[in-house]
């Protein structure tokens, strides 16, 4: 079996973990939590989210997150810290912030847009054209995500087609690379498989990413057939924080400590210490008073 011989992690706990937690954290806090995911190597942290307060209160302070990092002296300019960007007014205040890179998103389900953005999965790709083009303008890079890419909580199985044609619109309005979420994690090994044997038809792989939530304990497995697959570029979650808001009983993305688990087994490099991981997972478990999610955190505390 081939398998790449490096996986980029996309650590999206302070972001996409966060903003669904029951808890919302200080500043010092998420600064603390990014501090000791950076310490153990993951060079690419989606940090925060410029959204309305009103709309995700767990993303407030974003912009003093963003300008604490940003500014630090010790900054290592190999390091990534990605923010969440939902319209005009976002990428205005991460521009000003002094992000480099922003993310864009769209569904593959109409039901699941209108849920999540009151709108249509065309009116989304329309509302972010303006913002990619400005994003780009203004000389930052840009990633894409699709939700709901095997799976909806409204419409059931989603058929590959549609993620298809929202991967080639977000790929066309400058996005670098889409990610590929199983955002309420229904699918299976056979499920990404069938999507993937779609899009890469007509994608090269090192344009793809995969994004898998454990709600069935299929993660892993997803990520594993995604690997095969040619993908080299996986999102996880320290802890397993997370989940969807609007997807019942949804749990959170594959915990980054499981992840580094299975490449470690895998012999495929990807540059984390697992044992500096374990203690920020157990971190910010401890500041948001809940279980650690993850299995390798666990057992090996």
């Amino acid at each position: 079996m081939n398998y790449p011989k490096s996986v980029k992690i996309v650590e999206v706990g302070p972001r996409d973990g966060l903003q669904n937690e029951k808890v919302a954290l200080d500043v010092d806090t998420k600064i603390a939590l990014i501090q000791r995911l950076a310490g153990a190597g993951l060079s690419y942290i989606e940090a925060g989210s410029f959204v309305s307060p009103k709309w995700i209160p767990q993303m407030a302070g974003s912009d003093e997150v963003f300008n604490q990092l940003l500014q630090s002296t010790q900054t290592n300019p190999a390091m990534t810290y990605a923010a969440l960007t939902p319209n005009m007014q976002g990428l205005e205040r991460a521009i000003a912030c002094g992000v480099k890179e922003v993310a864009v998103f769209a569904a593959a389900s109409e039901s699941f847009s209108q849920k999540n953005i009151n709108c249509s999965i065309a009116e989304s790709i329309e509302r972010f054209k303006p913002v990619t083009e400005q994003a780009l303008a203004s000389g930052l890079t840009v990633r894409g995500y699709i939700s709901c890419v095997v799976g909806c909580p409204y419409e059931g199985a989603i058929n590959p087609e549609p993620v298809a044609q929202v991967a080639d619109q977000l790929l066309a309005m400058g996005c670098y690379e889409i990610s590929l979420g199983d955002t309420i994690g229904v699918g299976t090994p056979a499920a990404i498989d069938a999507l993937l044997s779609r899009l890469l038809k007509d994608i090269a792989p090192n344009k793809l990413a995969i994004h898998a939530h454990d709600t069935y304990g299929q993660a892993l497995a997803n990520i594993l057939r995604a690997l095969q697959m040619g993908i080299n570029v996986v999102d996880s979650s320290v802890a397993g924080l997370g989940g969807c808001p609007y997807a019942k009983g949804a749990s959170g993305n594959v915990a980054t400590e499981d992840l580094v688990y299975m490449l470690n087994g895998l012999g495929i490099e990807h540059g984390v210490d697992l044992p500096k991981l374990i203690s920020a997972g157990n971190f910010i478990s401890q500041k948001l008073n809940r279980a650690n999610s993850s299995k390798v955190g666990i057992a090996l505390q």
